[in-house]
């Protein structure tokens, strides 16, 4: 009831929110090396957990930016990431199947929460059920309580407590042009991967009714989400290497040629048939991506892939919707935006299929230089042999 007068502007409290928690991925990062993934996830939670408690007692919007959109999602993200980091620790063989398992989990809650979180708005209100959530955070950080990392720590420097440059901030990644093309070509394509998920509930609206049942399609594409994960998480695991790149390709043509297709959609069950599509190579993209960063950089640095690769990931989250927006707002309609959000993800599968071939490429050529320091190695231990022969021959 506190928020009723400022409608227009509660919408860009959950907008910041979503963005600081991808924005604050390479600090995540960081304190994940220095500190490990135990300490980063209980505390990032318990932060958490004092944002939501403390949004529950406000009554104005103007704090709701600070306590909600700040502290809450900076604590999320704190705890989200080490999540991921972890399971490389404890799985090798069969880290894809894992990763979808863990990831669908959230496809659970994306399709239960939303009806339990009606029940309770409607009962208990907004601040209570605030509190009700702050349950979840205080079983996030029980959670980080079991992350115990088995992969050795990374030394550190003796000189002081602070400890190097070189330490905090990994170069180490950049070196890797796979990992480049990689950090790159994923946010290139999701400039148009989200117009469908932000934007498709008011394009049903429009092209159906307002009476449409468009919770039809959210449930479809969580639903098969939560499917994609388990499927080409164990897909994965039976494709080597970084060839597991290919999954994440296929996923972006699906996605990028389905989102042109729903303007052509003229009937709802079309719709219904594209979105379980979407949903299912959207679990694809999801449940693959700690993999094959594990294949591009190692399991030492891998957090901070990760962490980079998801803070580039926060400016096409935050671009990408508002221009179909204004596109919609010129037009009077969605058809364009959806013709245009179609082309990202076809451009950046098409950059990473780059990346198994500079792989390859790299590992021959670092195989070609060893090979060469060996046959040095030997020519140069021939010269040596030679004059001890010889000497030997001569005090017989």
């Amino acid at each position: 009831d506190h928020f009723k007068t400022v409608s227009l502007h509660k919408s860009w409290v959950g907008s910041l929110s979503m963005g600081m928690i991808f924005f604050c991925s390479p600090i995540v990062s960081v304190f994940t090396d220095i500190l490990g993934c135990r300490v980063t996830a209980v505390g990032g939670a318990a932060v958490g957990l004092v944002g939501l408690l403390a949004s529950s007692f406000v009554t104005s919007l103007g704090p709701m930016y600070f306590t909600y959109g700040i502290v809450f999602s900076c604590g999320c993200s704190f705890a989200y990431q080490p999540s991921l980091v972890i399971l490389g620790h404890y799985f090798k063989k069969r880290l894809g199947l894992v990763n979808g398992i863990v990831t669908a989990g959230s496809s659970i809650f994306t399709i239960t929460l939303p009806f339990v979180l009606s029940g309770l708005l409607d009962k208990a209100g907004l601040q209570n059920t605030m509190r009700v959530l702050c349950i979840f955070m205080f079983v996030l950080m029980l959670a980080g309580l079991t992350y115990k990392p088995l992969l050795p720590r990374k030394p550190r420097s003796a000189r002081g407590s602070c400890p190097p440059l070189s330490q905090i901030f990994n170069l180490n990644i950049w070196k890797s042009l796979g990992y480049r093309i990689w950090a790159f070509g994923i946010p290139a394509a999701l400039y148009g991967y989200f117009v469908p998920y932000v934007h498709l509930m008011k394009h049903v609206e429009e092209r159906f009714g307002e009476d449409s049942n468009k919770e039809v399609l959210l449930m479809c594409i969580g639903i098969t989400s939560g499917i994609g994960r388990l499927i080409f998480g164990r897909v994965a695991d039976y494709i080597h290497g970084v060839n597991k790149v290919y999954l994440q390709v296929t996923s972006f043509f699906v996605i990028g040629l389905m989102s042109m297709m729903i303007p052509l959609c003229n009937i709802f069950g079309g719709l219904i048939a594209v979105c379980l599509l979407m949903g299912m190579f959207d679990g694809c993209f999801i449940c693959i991506m700690a993999p094959i960063a594990f294949e591009l950089v190692g399991a030492e640095d891998v957090s901070q892939a990760i962490g980079f690769l998801l803070g580039l990931m926060s400016v096409p989250m935050t671009v990408g919707p508002p221009i179909a927006g204004f596109l919609r707002d010129r037009l009077n309609n969605y058809n364009l935006a959806f013709y245009l959000a179609g082309i990202p993800p076809l451009i950046g599968g098409a950059m990473l299929c780059l990346i198994p071939w500079v792989e390859a490429r790299s590992k021959r050529a670092k195989e070609e230089a060893l090979k060469d320091v060996n046959q040095k190695m030997l020519a140069h231990e021939k010269p040596q042999e030679e004059p001890q022969g010889k000497t030997g021959e001569s005090i017989l």
